[in-house]
């Protein structure tokens, strides 16, 4: 159950809905709607794997959610992220300016897996979306701190600019506090999400 003040609205869209692509739309929109979320309306699980499939990484989502949390399949799933995502900023070019806040991205990952596997869903999904953010950074420089960046990402590929939506989308969550308050469950769920993609990446 996720516990917000009455009708009070959360999860401000970071770019309207009608950037994205029509065919994913719905999808998203079924996700987090442009309206924001109220006390009897928050994302499904349902919905999560529809938007895992338009991603391209829903068979991996369905599989994870269907595992254990914990055991080796989780294990190692976890790893496989924690390589690729190490793998990802550091082969990122930077202005030596830079370099530091590199070096502090990379030091936040072995504390966000810490958290993954003991479980604390919801300060992982908050821990995720800043890494996201400076993730975001070190890609696309300034023009991810942009109102309009997730259309930006968009016009480079759809699915990677989703992404980026999605992204947005959990940043502005963070920054409401309505990740502090949603069913752990969808927590996870949200999470896996992205930490699929980046896997896959």
């Amino acid at each position: 159950m996720i516990y917000l003040q009455s009708l009070i609205m959360f999860a401000r869209p970071l770019c309207t809905s009608k950037a994205l692509p029509k065919e994913y739309r719905l999808v998203a929109e079924e996700l987090f709607p442009p309206e924001g979320f109220s006390e009897s309306r928050g994302p499904s699980l349902k919905a999560t794997e529809a938007f895992a499939n338009i991603l391209g990484i829903g068979e991996e989502f369905r599989r994870l959610v269907n595992t254990q949390n914990s055991g080796p399949s989780a294990g190692d799933f976890l790893t496989h992220f924690q390589n690729n995502l190490d793998l990802l900023i550091q082969k990122t070019w930077v202005e030596k300016s830079d370099e530091i806040r590199k070096e502090d991205l990379q030091d936040k990952v072995m504390p966000l897996i810490s958290i993954i596997e003991k479980g604390n869903y919801n300060e992982a999904l908050e821990e995720f979306s800043a890494i996201l953010e400076e993730l975001a950074y070190l890609f696309f420089g300034a023009q991810s701190q942009k109102d309009d960046f997730a259309e930006y990402a968009l016009r480079i590929d759809p699915q990677m600019g989703l992404f980026w939506w999605y992204g947005g989308q959990i940043s502005d969550a963070r920054r409401t506090s309505w990740v502090k308050q949603i069913d752990p469950g969808i927590a996870q769920a949200l999470l896996l999400l992205g930490i699929c993609y980046l896997t896959d990446f």
